[in-house]
């Protein structure tokens, strides 16, 4: 297949956007500082599934300013290649490969375009590997990290690390987290990582360990580590909420903790570093339609903005970016109670009611008799306090309880939700520091800001990290795929005295018996095996 101008690329408009990003309403010195960034290190925060009335209702519910706030910059286009309403999956490739794709995709272009303005020729090769902003600073020898208080094999941390034709690849995504030699990796989902979990029978925590790891479990295990490269699994699945890790997970880090931790480390590299940090459970919240929850992490999702911003500032070479990668919910701060009283009402009355929950719902329901019979107290913990009668019998009868609470305390803070999924509308843009983008902007212009800073491009990288084994090896030697070991499938190279095997998900090379280190890991994805430049070198230079 040619390569379009616009491969790997991002949407016309998108493309526009990129050559005028901070161009609007800056002084010529800022201006300036767009054509000449010196950017050592990049951190990428995302509030996944954070709207707008979210971040507005916890500066309310905290009572004074955001960290964010100091960074307000501009605004985010989210909608994906064929939908105005993302997913996680094509809005993580997007703002971690400078692509549009479609939904459910990891870091791998679309089959299919449908939204106005996007390049049709980013169909023309479906599900073909692209290059990831971590990936690129890891090839321009900058230390990378990545944070996620879901599993770290969940979609936004796995765009940034993987390449998967579905989201739910857990076991594909974790085993290339494990082999693209990542130095910081913390969150969630041990039990990806293990091998009775698996279905192709890896160890990944053996690997884990023979990488040189330091593998830690605990919040103090964490603080105390010294060592440059670590490994935190905090949780089989998700870690706690912030508002419940005290009563319920206390072993756990917050996200401020763990970002921390993450710069202190990576910042001893000479050549800078590149980390992403995702504040995952708000989304979640959101879903479930409950605003103490969406509060609670959109909050400590602020407290590690403020430690990437604090360390920027005082680095100077640091860009900092933070935003929310779709809405949800449709949260509205007044519904039908106030339709008549919305100029009259006072902030106290959103959010006081709100502040009587001393648990999220899941951290609720957590403590919820397996007989019910504790129903009014499991009530209290999420805010409903002193029900009425009429409460009292809603909360009794509920088939759903946590959807009865939810509906109540809606009512109780007068809000709105339309939706239980993800929203479309444009977002606010965060960011701070030398190259920093601004403006109204494309989620795909994300990427392509943060790899311009460190002075690389991620469609010309993607030439080279990508090939499809057919295309790199069909004129030099037979082709084939051995699927003797379904879960394990190898890309095999035949040059009569010469074989090579490409193990999918990995970064080595077998050339007769003897391994070698390849420079990304090998994938599969709609079918195909695709590998590196590098590896079709040292295939054909190998004795």
């Amino acid at each position: 297949m040619k390569l379009s101008k616009k491969l790997l690329g991002v949407t016309l408009a998108g493309t526009l956007a990129v050559g005028s990003i901070g161009l609007t309403n800056l002084e010529p010195e800022e201006v300036e500082a767009k054509k000449d960034p010196k950017v050592k290190n990049v951190i990428l925060l995302v509030k996944d599934g954070v709207s707008s009335t979210t971040t507005t209702l916890s500066r309310w519910y905290k009572g004074d300013d955001l960290a964010m706030d100091q960074m307000v910059s501009g605004g985010v286009r989210t909608y994906s290649a064929e939908s105005a309403v993302t997913d996680s999956a094509p809005a993580g490739t997007a703002m971690a490969t400078g692509n549009k794709t479609n939904d459910k995709f990891v870091g791998v272009l679309p089959e299919k375009i449908a939204s106005p303005g996007v390049d049709e020729d980013l169909a023309d090769d479906p599900y073909r590997p692209v290059t990831n902003v971590l990936e690129g600073a890891k090839l321009n020898g900058k230390a990378t990290g990545i944070i996620s208080t879901s599993e770290i094999q969940h979609a936004t941390p796995a765009a940034f690390s993987s390449h998967a034709d579905h989201r739910s690849q857990y076991d594909n995504i974790a085993e290339q987290q494990v082999y693209q030699n990542i130095d910081v990796v913390l969150g969630g989902g041990k039990e990806s990582l293990e091998n009775g979990n698996r279905d192709d029978g890896e160890d990944l925590l053996g690997v884990i360990d023979d990488k040189g790891y330091d593998y830690v479990e605990t919040r103090d295990d964490l603080l105390d580590s010294r060592s440059k490269k670590i490994w935190g699994s905090f949780a089989p699945a998700a870690l706690a909420y912030d508002m419940d890790r005290e009563a319920t997970k206390p072993e756990e880090p917050t996200l401020a903790e763990m970002t921390k931790k993450s710069i202190q480390t990576l910042s001893k590299d000479k050549d800078g570093f590149f980390l992403m940090v995702e504040g995952s459970k708000p989304d979640w919240a959101a879903h479930a339609n409950d605003p103490v929850g969406m509060i609670s992490d959109t909050l400590s999702f602020d407290d590690a903005v403020k430690e990437a911003l604090d360390f920027a500032k005082k680095d100077k070479n640091t860009m900092v970016i933070a935003v929310s990668d779709h809405g949800n919910s449709g949260i509205s701060i007044g519904n039908e109670n106030t339709d008549g009283t919305y100029s009259s009402t006072p902030v106290s009355a959103y959010v006081d009611p709100l502040k009587e929950a001393t648990m999220t719902l899941e951290g609720a329901m957590s403590q919820l008799n397996e007989d019910g019979s504790n129903r009014l107290e499991v009530a209290e913990l999420y805010g409903i306090t002193n029900p009425t009668a009429k409460e009292k019998r809603a909360i009794n009868k509920s088939e759903d309880l946590g959807g009865t609470l939810v509906d109540l305390l809606a009512q109780r803070a007068n809000l709105g939700f339309t939706t239980g999924g993800h929203t479309g509308e444009d977002l606010f843009l965060y960011s701070y520091g030398p190259g920093k983008p601004s403006g109204m902007i494309e989620n795909t212009d994300i990427a392509h800001s943060a790899a311009d800073a460190m002075g690389f491009k991620l469609d010309k990288l993607s030439k080279n990290m990508f090939i499809e084994g057919e295309e790199a090896f069909g004129k030099w030697g037979e082709v084939s795929v051995d699927t003797s070991d379904a879960a394990n499938p190898v890309l095999v190279i035949d040059k009569g005295r010469k074989k090579a095997e490409f193990p999918v998900n990995k970064n080595v090379v077998i050339v007769n018996d003897r391994e070698y280190e390849l420079d990304s890991v090998t994938v599969q994805s709609g079918g195909k095996f695709y590998v590196s430049k590098d590896a079709v070198r040292i295939v054909k230079k190998a004795k």
